[in-house]
């Protein structure tokens, strides 16, 4: 045996436990929700029945879809840029801490490591309409806040401001990205007269593109999955006041699956935000490749 034969057979044995996994865990239980959503599975009573494209046909019939992905489409426009601005600029404030740049790194994170049922507890407080801290903040300039949890046209922003918590994994990304700039070509900007604008605009956003698009990509796959923040927030008792506005795609699935118990219709919903984030995806790597830097390519 060749010792590259050696190399490769040690490598797959290294990452097997991973493989098995992810077979087991993942491969298997999207090919079984493939093959129950050709099914009427009533969870309650265990009973199956063959379905055809019922279900697909469905997705078309049920108001509460649209309603749902115009939701969650909202949410993913709003919420995407929204973290990407915030976490790169909290990586450009990182970047130029010199003494305790750990120590602020730390606590930057440390948000991230919160559980998410702790985060919308202290959200609640936060943005509760009468009592909230948010809202008594803003009275101090005379403002008056809105009711962030009631109010339709503020349910999904209350959302977003909860996502923004945890954006710390994202100035991580960055962060790395801008350590990797070289210095020399800040000092070549700074001699032909660039001030720091130009040098942001035509330095530092090339040299870290592949970064911004890694990171677009991996945002919009997440905003398109939402669940944990609207659910914790909207749908964690009855007490709901705003069912439509906080109705996302990712919670109508838990809804038809664990409360109506049709596990069948939820797989075809599963299937269908399945083919609608390999779509966007495939459509921002086609877009993206053309403005992102890759050094080795030059």
């Amino acid at each position: 045996m060749s010792s590259t034969t050696r190399e490769a057979v040690a490598g797959f044995l290294f990452i097997s436990p991973w493989i098995v996994g992810f077979v087991v865990f993942t491969l298997g239980a999207m090919v079984y929700s493939l093959v129950i959503s050709f099914s009427h599975y009533n969870l309650a009573n265990n009973r199956i029945r063959p379905a055809g494209w019922s279900n697909y046909a469905n997705l078309f019939e049920d108001p509460k879809v649209a309603v749902s992905l115009k939701n969650t489409l909202f949410y993913a426009v709003m919420a995407v840029p929204l973290e990407v601005v915030v976490a790169l600029a909290l990586a450009l404030l990182l970047n130029r801490v010199g003494r305790g740049a750990g120590a602020f790194r730390t606590i930057f994170y440390l948000p991230k490591m919160t559980p998410a049922v702790a985060t919308a507890s202290v959200f609640l407080l936060l943005l509760n309409g009468n009592t909230g801290a948010v809202n008594s903040f803003l009275a101090v300039f005379g403002i008056e806040g809105p009711q962030w949890l009631i109010d339709p046209a503020w349910v999904k922003p209350s959302i977003v401001l909860m996502t923004l918590w945890g954006v710390s994994g994202t100035m991580v990304i960055f962060l790395a990205a801008l350590k990797n700039v070289p210095r020399e070509l800040y000092e070549v900007a700074e001699l032909d007269g660039a001030g720091a604008v130009r040098r942001f605009r035509n330095v530092t956003l090339p040299m870290i593109s592949s970064a911004v698009f890694f990171n677009v990509l991996v945002l919009t796959i997440a905003a398109f999955q939402i669940f944990d923040q609207a659910y914790l927030l909207f749908w964690r008792d009855q007490n709901n006041a705003s069912p439509d506005a906080s109705l996302f795609y990712g919670v109508y699935i838990y809804i038809q699956a664990f409360r109506e118990f049709d596990l069948g219709f939820a797989s075809a919903m599963a299937w269908l935000l399945f083919v609608i984030i390999l779509g966007i995806s495939l459509v921002q790597v086609r877009v993206g490749n053309r403005f992102v830097y890759y050094e080795g390519e030059h």
